[in-house]
């Protein structure tokens, strides 16, 4: 009898034990692929294109997630644009596709930099664009306007970086006033010669001290000016939305065959989850637009 529950002892301390390592071994496991399946998950971005609203339904359908419209033409923040801008809402509520941001906030005319400065019409501007809007739903309006902030020659640099400074802190109240984001778009030094790499907008960023003034990556300004990848890994956290074409010619993504995996790894690594919009020189809109959704794709299935 005694032999028999020994026995037997044994045989459960063995059951249990196997159990237990079976038990660790498999929630290791588990784990583990947890960790890899995080680790090795392809960036899955919504997509966008600088257009047109009449665009949308082809967008919608080749798989697009928003539209990213021109402030001039769909907003329309200059006098007498009222009626056209009222078709436009209208159109959006019909079509029920996003325009998630808006380009060319203002033009070169409206200086923010230099010996005339034109302050007040900018920010005037600015208010009703930025109310408009948030009418339509919208998550940001990117600060780009390089034309605006040209320096003079001869201008003191210092002075021209205080006064853009200036107008951006009165610029991220009305932001803040109207719940929408402002991205400051640094331009590459063939468009302009002031806040040229994400360390520059960074610069204002950081003088503004504001959450609804942040920065917008271009990846082809980057790739322009040879900025590298690091740079986006170094500044995320102020990253809310981003642009990107081919470097030569600003082609659209496919028609040359840029590889854009490297900065896609950079987006990734900062577990960045905003919109990235197409923003080029087209040819062939239809068929490009086809052929860039599923370069995209494609290339940040591989990161």
């Amino acid at each position: 009898m005694e032999s028999f529950e020994n026995n037997n002892s044994r045989r459960n301390f063995l059951k249990i034990a196997t159990g237990t390592v079976a038990g660790i071994v498999t929630s290791g496991t588990v784990a583990e692929a947890a960790f890899f399946g995080e680790t090795h998950r392809a960036l899955s971005l919504p997509l966008g294109i600088c257009t047109s609203y009449d665009k949308a339904p082809l967008l919608k359908s080749l798989g697009y997630s928003f539209i990213e419209e021109n402030v001039g033409r769909f907003l329309i923040p200059d006098k007498g644009g009222d009626e056209q801008y009222q078709k436009n809402a209208a159109a959006l509520q019909t079509e029920r596709f996003p325009v998630r941001s808006y380009v060319s906030f203002f033009p070169g005319t409206l200086k923010s930099v230099g010996n005339d400065t034109h302050h007040e019409a900018i920010l005037q501007r600015a208010d009703l664009a930025l109310k408009r809007a948030k009418e339509c739903g919208s998550a940001n309006i990117v600060f780009g306007s390089g034309g605006s902030r040209f320096i003079p020659e001869g201008f003191d640099r210092e002075k021209a970086k205080q006064q853009h400074i200036e107008l951006s802190k009165k610029m991220a109240l009305l932001a803040e006033k109207h719940g929408v984001t402002l991205a400051i778009e640094p331009l590459n030094r063939s468009e302009t010669n002031f806040v040229n790499s994400l360390a520059e907008g960074v610069e204002i960023i950081e003088a503004v001290n504001h959450p609804r003034f942040r920065l917008l990556c271009d990846i082809y300004h980057m790739m322009k000016d040879n900025e590298g990848p690091e740079q986006i890994v170094k500044y995320g956290k102020y990253i809310t939305h981003c642009h990107i074409a081919e470097k030569q010619n600003r082609t659209a993504p496919g028609a040359v065959g840029d590889d854009f995996r490297e900065y896609f790894k950079a987006l990734k690594k900062i577990k960045y989850k905003g919109g990235l919009s197409i923003e080029c020189r087209w040819k062939d809109f239809d068929n490009e637009a086809k052929k860039s959704i599923e370069v995209l794709k494609q290339q940040m299935s591989e990161v």
